[in-house]
Order: structure tokens, then C-alpha cells, then sequence
């Protein structure tokens, strides 16, 4: 049968860090250290994921604008040249 500790909110040992050691014992400076280490090497790995995420999504969504934008313009000539011509025929003075 296994045995259990549960630390009390007055532990020494810092937020989030579990006891792998024998019940009773305190982490060691080194294992404290190693264990920040390989904490923010995690959270420097997640981060460049996102950041690797993020830029994917931003060249996607410039795309889709671009795309936007040669559309809008090609429909913007269209309509400016159907107004030229209606002008012609009605004779109207384009504002």
C-alpha cells in the first residue's frame, strides 16, 4: 500500500512543485534549480508554438485582405468606367 504526504499551505516548497522524492524530504537547491530550468524551457517551447501559430494565422488572414483588395479594385474600375459611360449617354457631369 502506498503512502501519501500532503503538504500544508505553509510548505516550503514553491507554488506547483511536486514532492518526487520520499515523504519528509526537502528538495535539494539543485533539484529546485533544475526544476525552474526545465519549467521555462517548457513555457519558452509553448511560447514559440503560439508565436509559430500567430504567424501562420497573420500571413493567412493578409491573404484573404489582399485578395479582398484586388477584388474591391477591380470592381471599383468596373464601376467607374459603367459611370463614365452612363455619363456619355445621359450627358451627366460626374461629381
Amino acid at each position: 500500500m502506498s503512502t501519501y504526504q500532503i503538504c500544508s499551505p505553509t510548505s516550503s516548497l514553491p507554488h506547483g512543485m511536486v514532492m518526487a522524492s520520499s515523504p519528509g524530504s526537502v528538495p535539494s537547491p539543485q533539484q529546485l534549480a533544475e526544476e525552474a530550468t526545465r519549467k521555462r524551457e517548457l513555457r519558452l517551447m509553448k511560447n514559440r508554438e503560439a508565436a509559430k501559430k500567430s504567424r501562420h494565422w497573420k500571413r493567412e488572414y493578409m491573404k484573404c485582405v489582399e485578395s479582398r483588395v484586388c477584388m474591391l479594385e477591380v470592381q471599383n474600375r468596373m464601376l467607374s468606367d459603367e459611370l463614365g459611360i452612363l455619363n456619355d449617354i445621359y450627358g451627366l457631369d460626374a461629381y
